[in-house]
């Protein structure tokens, strides 16, 4: 005589709805460890004495250099090589999964967007300025008024000047059935006198 079966218990499923949430909020995670593990780094190669590191100069030299050798700022366009790579990687996760589903809006020659918005700097630095105010002001210890002040402060600005006919996507696609891409050239820097 065989054992009934016991019924195999379904998987734990996200309910759609939730999938973009999910999406913006890993990414965030997956920001934070690798932010995390930049620390640790730093951390496991810090000199083992409190007093004196290895080359004989006081801890408190040896810290304020690995200051200096650290991210002054956390502006996309502060970072290089494979910082921004990360950072962006991030951001184009939040862009795509939170941020256009939601206030995508559509295109049009009043509101103009880029597919390729990653390739125009203005909209890499709005966009992040846009997504670090995010993750601050959507934070719970932000309080209850954090999401509405975000929207009021960051984003209605970020997207009157990003989607503008005249901002940074002006050479882009303007309606959807004809895809474009450029990137506008910007002012020449003013030479000064010196030779070089």
């Amino acid at each position: 005589m065989s054992k009934p079966s016991k019924a195999t218990p379904e998987p734990f499923r996200v309910p759609d709805g939730d999938l973009d949430d999910l999406a913006s909020t890993l990414a965030k995670a997956m920001a934070e460890v690798r932010q995390h593990g930049v620390i640790l780094d730093r951390l496991g190669s810090e000199p083992t004495s409190a007093l004196q590191s290895t080359d004989g100069t006081p801890a408190a030299e040896s810290a304020d250099a690995d200051k200096a050798d650290g991210p002054t700022s956390v502006f996309i366009l502060a970072l290089g090589g494979e910082a921004y790579a990360v950072e962006l990687a991030a951001l184009s996760n939040w862009v795509n999964y939170l941020f256009l589903p939601v206030y995508g809006r559509e295109i049009s020659t009043t509101r103009p967007w880029c597919d390729q918005w990653h390739e125009h700097p203005e909209a890499v630095a709005r966009l992040h300025a846009l997504w670090l105010a995010w993750q601050q002001l959507t934070d719970a210890e932000a309080g209850l008024s954090g999401p509405s002040t975000w929207h009021r402060d960051h984003l209605d600005q970020a997207l009157i000047h990003l989607r503008a006919p005249d901002g940074p996507f002006a050479a882009c696609t303007t309606s959807p059935t004809r895809p474009n891409h450029r990137v506008l050239a910007t002012p020449a820097p003013e030479r000064t006198g010196a030779v070089q």
